[in-house]
């Protein structure tokens, strides 16, 4: 849009190009490639010297409306949509670090991202280094001549530890290291890490861009200096790229993402006070609650706690799942961000993959539940849980 318009407006109209038809709503553009009116047209496109469409695994005009508008949410110059979010972790890391080279990464990790650092990643000669994500000094120390990325997730899952952005950002900045943050948890719509100097910010569109657990998606959020020259290359050649239909379906959903993630926050933060209270519960992990150790940087970076909870019930395992099995509304699932509200247990499903020593270090024990909160009724929500606990 040639104009500079407020958050709201862009949400609904950004990025929006339209057809030669003039449609109200977005196209989808469901083919896979595109023709020319030349042979010397189809050489300049190729060659970079015009604009123009080429084929969807490089680039598509319903792919590139949701990422111009995804940008303007996040506050990025520029993004890249993938096919899905473990797509744009691994694309932003590989798209830049060769053999030889060190990663410093947050141990407070969801499962796969674990994955990708722990055991991908070594495979091709590239060191990781995990530390206490908290800890400024341990960012610090990890520093080593080869360093290339600083990688953490903030708020992270399942315990939504928060990270000072701008203290690690300005530290990577000080040594020329890439910071990539996961901001998943958080969404655009509470947390920018760019205004506090990331270089790079992941997405996954299947949580609170969609909402509504419909499609698979994921995208990237750079400078264009860092997508045209560095991941654009990478992605487009390995091919993770993200279906036209998905793409138009997370273009939809950022028309609503603003009030549906602002109205699942509210819930939340009611939830969590209600859990806080109940004698059943040991601890509650929400960034909103004034008990919560990290409130004062959660409130400078967020707008608002969010719409994921963690607790631990008094007891083990079996306590655990007594009380997800007695749940009505809530549905066990491991996606999170759904208009509908969700509950997992992480031990056994999104961080079952860390190993039991690793998940105690970052205390995901047995009794841990992870709370996703949608937009029901937040009385019934409470019913449920109450009932469950009984």
């Amino acid at each position: 849009m040639k104009k500079k318009f407020k958050l709201d407006t862009n949400l609904v109209r950004g990025g929006l190009t339209r057809s030669n038809f003039k449609e109200t709503s977005e196209a989808i553009f469901l083919n896979s490639g595109f023709v020319y009116d030349s042979a010397e047209q189809a050489e300049a496109i190729f060659l970079g010297k015009k604009k123009g469409f080429q084929y969807s695994r490089y680039a598509n005009p319903t792919v590139e409306m949701f990422e111009k508008r995804l940008a303007l949410l996040d506050g990025s110059e520029a993004c890249f949509a993938t096919a899905s979010g473990m797509a744009a972790v691994f694309g932003s890391m590989m798209c830049q670090l060769k053999a030889g080279d060190h990663v410093v990464s947050a141990s407070a990790l969801f499962g796969s991202c674990r994955y990708i650092l722990n055991d991908i990643l070594p495979k091709f000669g590239i060191e990781v280094s995990f530390i206490d994500g908290k800890n400024i000094k341990e960012w610090n120390k990890s520093i080593q001549k080869n360093t290339k990325i600083f990688f953490f997730e903030s708020p992270s899952n399942p315990c939504l530890e928060i990270i000072d952005i701008k203290q690690v950002c300005n530290l990577a900045k000080k040594n020329k290291i890439t910071t990539i943050v996961d901001n998943i948890f958080a969404s655009p719509v509470l947390q920018q890490p760019v205004k506090f100097g990331a270089d790079v910010v992941i997405y996954s569109g299947t949580k609170h861009i969609d909402g509504q657990g419909r499609a698979m998606g994921g995208a990237v959020c750079s400078t264009n200096e860092f997508k045209e020259n560095i991941l654009k290359p990478f992605l487009r050649h390995t091919g993770p790229c993200i279906s036209p239909f998905n793409a138009w379906v997370l273009l939809k959903s950022l028309e609503t993402i603003k009030i549906r993630v602002l109205s699942q926050s509210d819930n939340a933060l009611q939830i969590a006070r209600f859990l806080e209270k109940h004698k059943k519960i040991k601890q509650v992990y929400y960034p909103g609650l004034k008990s919560f150790p990290q409130y004062a940087l959660a409130k400078k970076q967020q707008s608002a706690g969010g719409t994921m909870i963690a607790f631990k019930v008094k007891g083990g395992k079996k306590d655990a799942f007594k009380i997800i099995n007695k749940l009505n509304i809530f549905d066990i699932s491991n996606n999170l961000g759904d208009s509908k509200s969700l509950v997992t247990h992480p031990t056994t499903t999104t961080h079952k993959v860390l190993g039991e020593e690793a998940r105690l270090s970052l205390g995901i024990t047995p009794n841990l539940i992870r709370l996703s909160i949608g937009l029901e009724d937040i009385n019934d929500l409470k019913e449920d849980l109450a009932n469950s606990l009984k």
